[in-house]
């Protein structure tokens, strides 16, 4: 399982494998709970779960209780002719299980470690040239 976390204040995003063992500890949360960051690595850290999706593909929802695979009717954003359609979508309840392969949260308590350590340098701080020693 994936967990991507990101930063409020920088806007920036990072990920992190969450090894087999410990795939039970985040089991049966819901959408809009917190989670111990030192799961991943970031010791004082509190996570809060936003959404994810499944190994299908498939978004988690909030509104749909448990853990099962629906439809939903959704008003589709169109203009003109075809506003005011509906398409219906494929979507997952709100509760992490064995199918989740992405958990997307945010941080809402910081630890110890400085938050620009959390995230790995991009491509536009290696594009630059380094200077001559």
């Amino acid at each position: 399982m994936k967990i991507v976390y990101s930063d409020p204040k920088s806007g920036r995003s990072a990920q992190a494998d969450l090894p087999k063992d410990k795939v039970g500890l985040v089991l049966n949360y819901k959408i809009g709970d917190t989670i111990d960051g030192s799961i991943i690595g970031l010791a004082g850290y509190k996570l809060k779960i936003t959404g994810g999706s499944d190994n299908s593909g498939f978004p988690l929802h909030k509104s749909i209780q448990g853990s099962i695979k629906t439809h939903i009717f959704k008003r589709a954003n169109r203009s003109g002719k075809l506003k005011g359609i509906f398409t219906r979508n494929m979507i997952r309840g709100n509760t992490i299980n064995q199918d989740v392969e992405q958990l997307n949260t945010v941080i809402v308590e910081y630890g110890a470690k400085d938050p620009s350590e959390l995230f790995p340098k991009g491509a536009e701080d290696q594009s630059k040239p380094k200077s001559a020693a």
